[in-house]
């Protein structure tokens, strides 16, 4: 391909992808689900035009070059949205099947193909990696639509984020091991640790020293340019020191997440931060999709019936085996997930772009790869066809949603709102921006506004006690975190000793509501 036709190639699918999204939104379906059907319809009709424009896609889209492409913006995307304060309330089951379950799904998906299909075992185990990452993006739309609790959507997306780099590194693993015709299971271990701990300090190094430098600039233009080169520089770094891409990216976007943005964005640039990274995770995801539905045909699908549905098989099994094998064992050393919560956790195990970037990256000398591309479009489009459609009865089925949340989830986030708004008027007149007058004016308005909306507040938490106590612990939590941090802090510099400091911060007890009234005698018993 030239670069001018590459250019047409992909302007094309630009225009097919949003054609796609309107049908989408007037049809009130999910734009996943119209992306593989769309996908599946531009493959298989043989029309001169698109035979002239999608019969071969272009010569720069090489295996390497697809994943660098693709991967850094996906996961960055992903990585950005997540709050470490909920994160660490279910990180023991996000762990677990990030990890565990990610090798489990591997290896009962790849032995069960092996025995079923003859596929050799390292083949059918680079496709169990393949397809062992979720992508939650249907399902969390769904979540967000039923007022789903937030910590089962925190449990959800956070597995997918986690689960996206260790599938990643372990399919390198195998994907080697198919190259040298053998696999070295305590080398592909310290492989796997050394990847997983460098990607982590790479990219949390970067997204620290990339929180500073925003710290110094207020230029949303230019603190996204440096966000995009964050997410691709931490990827490209890691590759070229033999770390994984995949991790680094993704602890650079939970540093500039948690970080970066608290320290140094302002709220315009946060706003245009966001709006931008939807954009490019909507965009690749466009592309992928109708890259893989391309070079998939339907006449493949059911020439291969039998192998697609052991497949889906395959992969719904281990989905099940890993849910319901690691649950329980998380439930013993962390907060309980019900059986309910389970059930959704399994049908909501969708397969998403990161397979289909996974099975593109491929060379066409891979033994089995034109099975391998059918199958895992197989697998794609039934989750997000079959179980995207069935999410919501499911849910409603199992009574999970709450649709009374909808009323203080508003006003709620209307206080938010208003107290932002609060802050930045006094930076507008501090900075001599705006008249006292016009000052005095909008500051009586936004106090009006912060009133309605706080007596709205306090109306629903008095019809619902239980939500009372819910918003106390979490109050109480982070009351308990900032404690804790202070005394650390206070250690660090000086001020107690590290005996002294491990005793404040185990009187500090907001989670129970207990007052600390012993932190005096403790402190007296500790001087010389």
């Amino acid at each position: 391909m030239t670069p001018s036709s590459t250019i047409e190639f992909l302007i094309w699918l630009l225009i097919a992808a949003s054609i796609i999204a309107v049908i989408a939104a007037r049809l009130r379906i999910p734009y996943t689900v119209a992306l593989v059907l769309g996908g599946l319809l531009l493959g298989s009709f043989h029309l001169p035009i698109l035979q002239r424009l999608f019969a071969h896609p272009p010569d720069w889209l090489t295996p390497d070059v697809s994943l660098i492409i693709f991967l850094p913006a996906l996961l960055f995307e992903g990585s950005l949205k997540i709050q470490f304060r909920r994160l660490r309330e279910s990180l023991v089951p996000i762990c677990l099947l990030a990890t565990v379950g990610v090798l489990a799904a591997t290896l009962i998906s790849g032995f069960a193909l092996h025995w079923t299909l003859g596929i050799p075992v390292l083949v059918a185990l680079v496709f169990g990696a393949i397809v062992a990452a979720t992508d939650p993006i249907s399902v969390l739309a769904i979540f967000k639509d039923m007022a789903v609790d937030k910590r089962l959507t925190i449990i959800v997306e956070g597995e997918s984020l986690f689960n996206d780099g260790t599938a990643v590194v372990l399919y390198g693993i195998l994907f080697g091991a198919v190259a040298n015709s053998h696999l070295g299971i305590l080398t592909g271990l310290r492989d796997f640790v050394v990847e997983v701990a460098g990607g982590i300090a790479v990219g949390a190094g970067l997204g620290y020293v990339f929180s500073k430098l925003t710290q110094r600039i207020d230029d949303p233009e230019i603190e996204i340019t440096l966000t995009t080169v964050l997410a691709y520089g931490s990827y490209l770094l890691a590759q070229s020191l033999h770390l994984s891409g995949v991790i680094a990216t993704v602890a650079a976007g939970l540093m500039i997440g948690n970080f970066g943005v608290r320290i140094g964005m302002s709220s315009r640039t946060r706003i245009a931060l966001w709006s931008f990274w939807e954009y490019a995770s909507f965009l690749i995801n466009s592309i992928l999709f109708l890259l893989i539905g391309l070079q998939v045909r339907v006449g493949d699908l059911f020439h291969m019936w039998r192998a697609t549905m052991l497949t889906i098989a395959a992969v719904l099994a281990g989905r099940v085996l890993t849910v319901y094998g690691l649950v329980p064992i998380s439930n013993l050393i962390s907060t309980r997930i019900s059986l309910r919560w389970q059930h959704v956790m399994v049908w909501g195990g969708m397969r998403g772009a990161l397979s289909l970037a996974l099975v593109l990256s491929i060379g066409k000398d891979f033994p089995y790869r034109d099975q391998l591309l059918t199958m895992t479009f197989g697998v794609v489009a039934f989750t997000i066809v079959v179980q995207g459609i069935t999410m919501k009865p499911l849910i409603r089925l199992l009574g999970i949603g709450r649709n009374d949340e909808d009323d203080y989830s508003r006003a709620r986030v209307r206080q938010r709102a208003i107290a932002s708004a609060l802050s930045e008027l006094k930076s507008m007149a501090d900075n001599q921006l705006i008249s006292r007058q016009v000052h005095e004016q909008l500051l009586h308005e936004l106090h009006a506004r912060m009133k309605n909306a706080s007596t709205a507040v306090d109306s629903i938490l008095g019809e619902n006690q239980e939500r009372l106590a819910e918003e106390l612990q979490a109050a109480r939590a982070r009351l308990s975190a900032a404690e804790k941090s202070a005394i650390e802090q206070a250690m660090h510099d000086g001020w107690v000793s590290a005996g002294t400091a491990s005793k404040m911060i185990d009187e500090s007890d907001f989670h129970s509501g207990k007052p600390s009234v012993a932190p005096r005698k403790s402190m007296v018993a500790e001087q010389p």
